[in-house]
């Protein structure tokens, strides 16, 4: 049965016989590795399946990156220093632009026009953003940021670097602008499932690299540009994780693979699976028509 914790299991240890590396991502931006697999986890909720995978993974001593959010759903300091301790890097998983939307929606559209409004928002979010990234500094180091995508928001938070520079608060890196996904192959199970291209509103690779000084430089005003990636090579179609597994066994996997995670679809408890997978279904229903009427 996909998405349990046997099959993670089973999955990572195929890829550990193909001769994969595992590393996290602050790992691999100072050091790029041939023949590796960056493990990122965005914990949007259910924290204690995150702990679990850590374990999973210290357990085979391999390491990986866990994106915190600033929500109720994500934020637990006990579990956050647990996930460090086994050494996994930590990371914030900024949500900063949609959060002060929605905190300031008597002002949307009354005092300013389109372009004046996103940067007023801009204005309200980099401060939190510091704010966000202090708190979670008293706890652990943090050198690498990660863009949730906050679906039901019509922003989003990397708007943040159009004004401002990551670097320039001490961050060394951020998977949509410091990967060329053009060469390594980016696999996430948003949508429960490997191929959710359909349900996905943000949680996309991007066709070009932003290994630049200021990304906010090159940024484009629309970020949906963002959103297309032209592969310059050949990545086989997987849908469910057999198909990685699959695909890894017959050495069809390229050499340079990202792999994002949401722990709390990952369980072997059969209520709790089958509650998410009654859930996700939902959620991508609801995605699926955004996407489709933002397209109009």
């Amino acid at each position: 049965m996909d998405f349990t914790l046997k099959t993670y299991k089973t999955l990572i240890k195929t890829l550990q016989k193909q001769g994969f590396s595992f590393c996290p991502f602050g790992d691999f931006i100072s050091k790029p590795m041939d023949k590796v697999i960056v493990l990122r986890h965005d914990v949007d909720a259910s924290p204690t399946n995150s702990l679990e995978f850590a374990r999973i993974q210290a357990e085979i001593e391999i390491r990986s990156t866990y994106y915190f959010r600033m929500v109720p759903g994500s934020w637990d300091e006990s579990i956050i220093r647990q996930i460090s301790d086994l050494g996994h890097e930590i990371g914030y998983h900024y949500e900063d632009v949609g959060i002060a939307d929605k905190n300031n929606r008597n002002n949307r559209g009354l005092l300013y026009k389109e372009d004046e409004y996103e940067r007023y928002l801009v204005s309200i979010a980099i401060e939190k953003f510091e704010d966000n990234l202090a708190r979670l500094r008293k706890l652990v180091p943090i050198k690498t940021i990660c863009m949730h995508g906050s679906p039901m928001s019509r922003w989003d938070s990397r708007v943040l670097w159009k004004y401002y520079d990551y670097h320039d608060f001490g961050i060394t890196g951020e998977p949509y602008f410091d990967i060329d996904f053009n060469r390594m192959f980016y696999l996430t199970d948003t949508g429960r499932r490997w191929d959710g291209e359909l349900f996905n509103i943000r949680d996309r690779a991007l066709g070009f690299s932003r290994q630049l000084s200021r990304p906010h430089n090159n940024m484009p005003n629309d970020l949906s540009q963002m959103h297309d990636t032209r592969y310059m090579v050949q990545f086989p179609e997987c849908h469910s994780t057999f198909d990685i597994i699959r695909a890894a066994e017959e050495g069809r996997l390229p050499d340079k693979i990202m792999m994002t995670f949401h722990p709390q679809r990952w369980t072997d408890k059969p209520v709790p699976w089958m509650k998410e997978l009654v859930w996700q279904n939902v959620k991508n229903v609801v995605k699926y028509l955004m996407i489709r009427r933002r397209m109009r």
